[in-house]
């Protein structure tokens, strides 16, 4: 009885392993890595030195996940370790996004514990509802600040003032 409970696990274990990593298994880093092999030309693609180079451009004007990102591959000057060529080689090799975050999970699994915050959407919320915390966090991903703000009010005064220009983004 345990040795067929053990083999079912293991066989379980197999199939799971063999499955192809989804992408809101590894959001941030598919998404990243989509999006940087579409700034890339044709040229850029074939050398995984160039892709390296492009690669640490691309991070410097990065925020948020997609820095914690760059962070964890070497792509930026602060970053304690190197990984990039797991990732410049595959891409010059046409690899897919999906499998280039395969190979970089097994690096470091922290890659993939990057996740997107809930996007709040501007158009159904009572912003009187949402913490200061989360208004603030609505002005610094629009680059806006709030300054001389005290209270939750003028927070909430200020993203109505911003909204009808970044509202568009949001539909």
């Amino acid at each position: 009885m345990r040795v067929q409970v053990v083999f079912v696990v293991l066989a379980f274990l197999l199939v799971q392993s063999s499955i192809a990593l989804k992408e809101e298994d590894c959001e941030v880093c598919i998404k990243t890595v989509k999006r940087f092999a579409d700034t890339l030309d044709d040229a850029t693609k074939k050398d995984h030195k160039k892709i390296e180079a492009e690669f640490k451009d691309f991070c410097e004007k990065q925020k948020n996940k997609e820095h914690r990102f760059c962070y964890y591959l070497g792509g930026l000057e602060e970053s304690a370790t190197g990984i990039l060529n797991e990732l410049s080689k595959p891409l010059s090799w046409s690899m897919p996004a999906d499998k280039i975050c395969e190979k970089l999970k097994k690096k470091d699994a922290q890659i993939c514990d990057l996740r997107y915050e809930k996007q709040i959407d501007l158009n159904s919320v009572d912003l009187k509802k949402l913490k200061v915390r989360d208004l603030k966090k609505i002005l610094n991903d629009w680059d806006e600040t709030c300054d001389g703000c005290l209270e939750k009010t003028d927070f909430i005064k200020r993203i109505e003032e911003l909204k009808p220009k970044y509202a568009h983004s949001e539909l």
